[in-house]
């Protein structure tokens, strides 16, 4: 999930706005937790994936 999509049930505002005290401890909390893919969205990893797929599928037919 990223950080643009929560919303804080505190102030009712983006956490990614900072507005209150929970988001900005929310809002680090999950930079802290982030992974190598966490700031792709699904639209750039469902790519990587099609991307990935048809390099295999050129390999495997190259070589066959």
């Amino acid at each position: 999930m990223t950080l643009d999509r929560l919303v804080c049930a505190n102030c009712s505002g983006p956490v990614s706005e900072g507005r209150c005290p929970t988001c900005r401890a929310s809002r680090q909390r999950m930079m802290q937790q982030q992974g190598l893919f966490a700031s792709l969205s699904p639209a750039a990893v469902i790519a990587l994936v099609a991307a990935l797929v048809a390099c295999v599928l050129i390999a495997r037919h190259a070589f066959a």
